[in-house]
């Protein structure tokens, strides 16, 4: 990393997270705060409100009981981990007083401050935060839909399609061909794709040496491309004819366009030729969560804008957006990230409700990607303020080293697990 060492990031990391803790203050009024949304950003939201404050009474809107967790899900696919291994409960929310509502939100009054779920019922709001992930923008790809992604999986909100994605790679025959489609930036988690496409080909190393992964990318550059190539060419013979990974940029006729279901082909670049592959991973186009489109929360961009201090809504008071929904570039739609503006948030939330002057914020984002065996890469930054906007704070992170030793590499692993370990106890217990 770039003029740091990895526990100097560690400690500077330690004392950014103190500017967002946020100071236990009894009330005499108990005001309701809604979280929509159970994930990275809103289960800590939840937490941190009420760990500061237990007179502020928090709910906690989810559909689902169980979170499979997006980030460590690609070790599924390779087989290093189980499905259940990425599986996590609601339960260790209980102790902290938070009430859980497994219900979909499908409605947002801004005016009446009121939330409709599905079943009909209304809950009301004093604040309300929204961090409702992603959705995909279907009619980017033609052919393919809501429907078609349960037998040709997208895989990018993890749980029942990553077990199906998994079963047809261990279903394929050695020497066939797996076609993963990456969407145009932004979307979740930017290395993720790569980072696939690496745990996939780590399988076949070792089961199926015949076969190949074929990258269609939408884009002409990705996340941390020189320390992914350096690891596929080490372990995966990139760049050879024998390489297990083949990217191909947009410029290289990389972008897909459709999807033919009957040919299991995609249907890329500017030609528009077919492309058959035993096993399709068609990852779409994103937009911000489906409630949050429907709510008036989005501008053009399909994503949601925010007071990068507080995160309420650039379009409705008293509404905070955090996660891959909201629009806070430089930081990027990663899992760390929305637990950070999380912290952020629910101190500005709590601080607002106390009538106290908010701390100062500071931003944290790390994330990792297991390359494979005993190879791992990360890229960390730290981000503060600056006239009302996100900024990075210069030399304050930065990427794995390029030509790092293979003990480094092997830290990197480690390491990851134990980030894994560490953000799903901070999010469930």
């Amino acid at each position: 990393m770039s003029n740091f060492t990895r526990r100097q990031f560690i400690t500077i990391a330690a004392a950014a997270a103190s500017i967002v803790s946020i100071p236990f203050i009894v009330r005499g009024v108990s005001k309701k705060v809604l979280v929509i949304g159970g994930g990275s950003g809103g289960a800590i939201a939840a937490k941190y409100i009420r760990m500061a404050d237990q007179n502020i009474d928090v709910t906690l809107i989810e559909q689902n009981k169980y979170y499979h967790t997006c980030f460590m899900s690609n070790e599924v696919l390779s087989g290093k981990r189980t499905i259940d291994s990425i599986k996590f409960s609601y339960d260790g929310l209980n102790k902290y007083g938070i009430n859980i509502i497994h219900s979909r939100a499908i409605n947002i009054d801004p005016v009446a401050k009121k939330v409709r779920l599905a079943g009909g019922e209304e809950v009301a709001f004093d604040k309300l935060i929204v961090s409702p992930g992603i959705e995909f923008n279907w009619d980017a790809i033609e052919g393919y839909n809501a429907e078609i992604a349960e037998k040709i999986p997208h895989a990018w909100k993890a749980g029942s399609q990553t077990v199906t994605l998994r079963k047809q790679l261990e279903q394929m025959k050695d020497g066939g061909s797996v076609i993963i489609s990456i969407p145009a930036k932004p979307f979740r988690c930017p290395p993720g794709p790569y980072e696939r496409a690496s745990q996939i080909a780590n399988y076949f190393k070792y089961h199926k040496p015949k076969s190949k992964v074929l990258l269609f990318d939408a884009n002409q550059a990705f996340s941390k491309q020189a320390l992914f190539t350096q690891g596929w060419e080490q372990m995966y013979g990139y760049g050879t004819d024998n390489s297990i990974i083949e990217w191909i940029p947009s410029n290289s006729e990389g972008k897909v366009t459709g999807v033919n279901v009957k040919a299991n082909a995609v249907i890329a670049g500017e030609f528009e030729d077919e492309y058959p592959a035993d096993v399709l991973n068609i990852i779409p186009p994103q937009t911000a969560g489906k409630i949050a489109i429907d709510s008036g929360l989005t501008n053009d961009s399909g994503w949601c804008p925010v007071n990068q201090k507080t995160f309420e809504s650039s379009l409705h008071k008293d509404i905070h957006v955090i996660g891959d929904a909201c629009i806070a570039s430089p930081m990027p739609k990663s899992a760390y990230a929305a637990n950070t503006q999380a912290k952020v948030c629910a101190e500005a939330i709590v601080s607002e409700l106390q009538e106290r002057e908010m701390a100062t914020p500071s931003y944290l984002n790390t994330c990792y990607s297991v390359v494979g065996d005993d190879f791992a890469i990360s890229v960390a930054a730290i981000y503060r303020l600056e006239n009302g906007k996100i900024v990075s704070i210069k030399g304050s992170g930065g990427l794995s080293a390029l030509n790092a030793s293979a003990a480094t590499r092997k830290y990197e692993v480690a390491y990851a697990h134990s980030w894994f370990n560490n953000i799903t106890y901070d999010m469930f217990n």
